[in-house]
């Protein structure tokens, strides 16, 4: 949206903020604005005092000590190449938070860090609507959707040159929803792929999570080994992480789609195809593989001696029982992207296919809204969960609508 374009609309809602707040009695409600907003307005007068300058700040090392303690600490961790890049190439400030909205983790481009820090915009911030009033966060915890906050439309005037989109952040396990990502910027360069963006990075967080809660954070004896296959390349062992090369990562995950186990010969063309690469190379990386396992790496055939749990199995097993809300829910992405491996470039695209057939064939809208975060360029299937729901409302189409337009950008 064009700048003039983006100060009429913050005239605009600061004239209407202005009428709203000089009403004497009960409260004007502004036809221009969204009822979200009227509403969050109207409980914030409740509690949130006249001329704040900046968010109250819980004990910073009460913060510090609780997020190392959160899964969300964990995924941060995984992602935080993504996330700092993502603040600094379009200067915004990025920020995580806990359930009650305040904020555990936060990085921000060179002129939204300073921004940030003037208003408590940093890891210890209480951000929840009772404390600085209408915000993205605290209406995204609140609402549990995605949410856009521009300008004026915040309640507190220290934001109103701010634009922010916030997502929730659920437990990959239970569903609920423990925290909020949130990106934020000057109200000027606000763009309509906002919302979408913030979605994708809160889905991207989800799947680092480790599955089981707070407590599958720390490592675990006796868990056995746990990959992530789609959209990554990732294996814990008892908890702990694993730092596999590429080609021990395609390794492990072969052997994962065979647990009854692979010969030599099996293994070397599932993994190199025609390549010419000498049985004595494969043997070296399975030794190594072998190490990084602590021995749990049977021969003759070579097989996982040991509890394995994969997404891009539990994908297998959903679409086969016609689950197609399990199969997405697993689903990530590419299987173990990059890869040149025939068998698991094959296996990726049965995925692939699969999924998305079994979605084009049942579009329920908040089970594609899922499917595409993992997969936001395929429109098509955005498109036909749409048609599927016409006029009707529900409480995916915002999100639908946002990940059309972003693909088509």
């Amino acid at each position: 949206m064009a700048t003039k374009g983006l100060r009429g609309r913050r005239t605009a809602l600061e004239r209407a903020r202005s009428a709203w707040a000089d009403r004497v009695g009960p409260r004007a409600r502004p036809d221009d604005v969204d009822e979200t907003i009227v509403d969050s307005w109207d409980r914030s007068a409740d509690s949130v005092p006249e001329g704040v300058t900046e968010a109250p700040m819980a004990d910073p090392d009460q913060t510090r000590a609780e997020f190392e303690d959160s899964p969300l600490h964990v995924a941060v961790g995984n992602i935080s190449t993504e996330l700092r890049r993502a603040a600094e190439d379009g200067d915004l400030v990025v920020a995580v938070t806990d359930r009650d909205t305040r904020i555990l983790w936060t990085y921000g481009g060179r002129v939204m860090r300073r921004k940030a820090e003037r208003v408590n915009f940093v890891a210890g911030g209480r951000w929840d609507e009772e404390s600085v009033g209408t915000n993205a966060l605290s209406l995204a915890q609140r609402t549990g959707r995605t949410q856009t906050v521009f300008s004026a439309e915040h309640y507190a005037p220290i934001v109103h040159n701010w634009v922010c989109w916030a997502a929730p952040v659920h437990d990959p396990t239970t569903g609920e929803q423990i925290g909020v990502l949130d990106l934020s910027t000057t109200w000027d360069r606000t763009h309509p792929i906002g919302a979408a963006t913030a979605t994708a990075l809160a889905a991207l967080l989800e799947r680092e999570i480790p599955r089981g809660g707070p407590a599958a954070a720390a490592p675990r004896l006796g868990s056995g080994l746990a990959l992530r296959l789609l959209g990554a390349a990732e294996a814990h062992l008892d908890g702990s992480r694993l730092l596999l090369t590429r080609r021990q990562s395609e390794i492990v995950a072969l052997l994962a789609l065979h647990p009854e186990g692979l010969t030599l010969d099996a293994l070397h063309a599932a993994l190199y195809g025609d390549a010419r690469v000498s049985p004595s190379t494969l043997k070296a990386e399975v030794s190594h593989l072998r190490h990084a396992l602590g021995g749990r790496l049977a021969s003759r055939p070579y097989r996982l001696d040991l509890p394995v749990s994969c997404d891009a199995v539990e994908v297998m097993r959903a679409v086969r029982s016609g689950d197609v809300e399990k199969a997405v829910t697993a689903y990530g992405g590419d299987l173990v992207p990059g890869t040149d491996s025939p068998e698991l470039t094959q296996t990726g695209e049965y995925l692939a296919v699969a999924v998305r057939e079994s979605l084009l064939a049942d579009p329920r809208p908040d089970v594609v809204a899922r499917y595409a975060r993992a997969v936001p360029w395929d429109v098509e299937v955005v498109e036909r969960a749409l048609a599927v729901l016409g006029d009707h409302p529900h409480p995916a189409r915002a999100e639908l609508v946002a990940q059309r337009r972003a693909a088509q950008l």
